[in-house]
């Protein structure tokens, strides 16, 4: 007879052993349609890790994927580890942008020495707006926040198209729907010359060692932890729940907003309704692999960066699908969920007694 019983104690060799075994596993998984393609299993990875560390162009290119991944896995991490399950930072990701346009383009009279300061500062507040929405009908008429959130990326989207197709349209854009371009005093400084890594990274790596502490050493994190594991015995011992769940959202969406302001006010410079390739939805693989630590959200963000850019290389060099990256990313998201099983559960094998039976 086979019992699933759950571990008393999962020790530290399976919570960080189980994401690094994953992440093997799933490049191993992903050799089998890569070789059914013809190609070369150890040149084509070779290819990728050439794309990723064969030169410093290549590595700051991972480096700029990472970045938005990053402040999107952050933001998942930190709503899901109180369960309030944030599916909605691609929308709140494009309100950030949005936010940061509307300052950063030179409608309003700001000083340039305080243009990006507040280009950073409404850009998280409008992403902490749009998780605000859907925390409030959960707690208020219990709405499902998976739902919410989910369908509030399309309604952001489709608020983005119609702006961007008329009052923010750019006049000298020659047609094209996107927005006016940043003032060179609101843009994120680069770190390395002629490459296009910026800032934005140190900003996020930043985030990512507050919210490790907050969720760690403060008293908001043992809160917001008790209110994962445990909402009405947290509710029992006196935390205010539904308070607790606003300010989580408020961060959660601020990060996602962050991420907007990264990519439009650090990369692109002006606003387009494909600013975004889903680092919204990525994020939320980031924060599983990464077991929802800050801390290793940033790792994990560089090896879904490193995945994504090293098959964009090998795609060009060996004519390999570059969705071999999307394949890779899956089966991590897959390897984490059942590993993570194991990690909490073990399989036990009892006999029957012939009397019992």
């Amino acid at each position: 007879m086979i019992r699933i019983e759950p571990r008393q104690d999962s020790g530290p060799l399976l919570r960080y052993g189980v994401p690094v075994l994953s992440a093997v596993v799933a490049l191993a998984l992903a050799a089998i349609p890569l070789a059914s393609a013809g190609a070369n299993v150890v040149t084509a990875y070779g290819e990728m890790f050439s794309g990723v560390f064969g030169s410093i162009f290549a590595f700051s290119e991972m480096l700029t994927r990472a970045t938005p991944l990053i402040f999107t896995g952050l933001a998942a991490a930190v709503a899901f580890r109180a369960r309030l399950w944030n599916i909605g930072a691609e929308g709140q990701l494009y309100l950030g942008a949005m936010a940061a346009i509307a300052v950063g383009t030179g409608l309003f009279d700001i000083p340039g020495i305080f243009l990006l300061p507040l280009i950073i500062l409404c850009g998280a507040a409008a992403g902490a707006a749009g998780m605000a929405l859907p925390t409030f009908l959960r707690t208020r008429f219990g709405a499902d926040e998976v739902v919410t959130t989910l369908l509030l990326n399309f309604i952001i989207l489709i608020f983005l198209q119609m702006m961007l197709e008329g009052p923010i349209k750019d006049p000298m854009g020659l047609g094209w729907p996107q927005s006016p371009p940043i003032l060179d005093q609101g843009m994120l400084p680069t770190l390395i010359d002629r490459m296009r890594v910026h800032s934005g990274l140190v900003l996020a790596i930043v985030a990512a060692v507050i919210a490790q502490f907050m969720l760690v050493r403060s008293v908001w994190g043992f809160r917001l932890r008790a209110v994962g594991e445990n909402a009405s015995a947290a509710r029992h011992a006196g935390i205010g729940v539904n308070r607790l769940l606003f300010s989580v959202a408020i961060v959660s969406g601020a990060l996602a907003g962050l991420a907007g302001v990264s990519e439009v006010a650090g990369l692109k410079g002006y606003l387009t309704a494909d600013l975004s390739p889903g680092f919204g939805y990525t994020g939320i693989v980031v924060a599983m692999l990464a077991g929802l630590s800050p801390a290793g959200v940033v790792l994990s963000a560089l090896f879904i960066a490193s995945v994504f850019v090293g098959a964009d290389s090998m795609s060009r060099a060996m004519g390999v699908s570059s969705y071999l990256a999307d394949l890779v990313v899956s089966m991590s998201l897959l390897c984490v969920l059942v590993g993570g099983f194991f990690a909490r559960f073990r399989i036990v094998r009892t006999r029957v007694s012939a009397g019992g039976a």
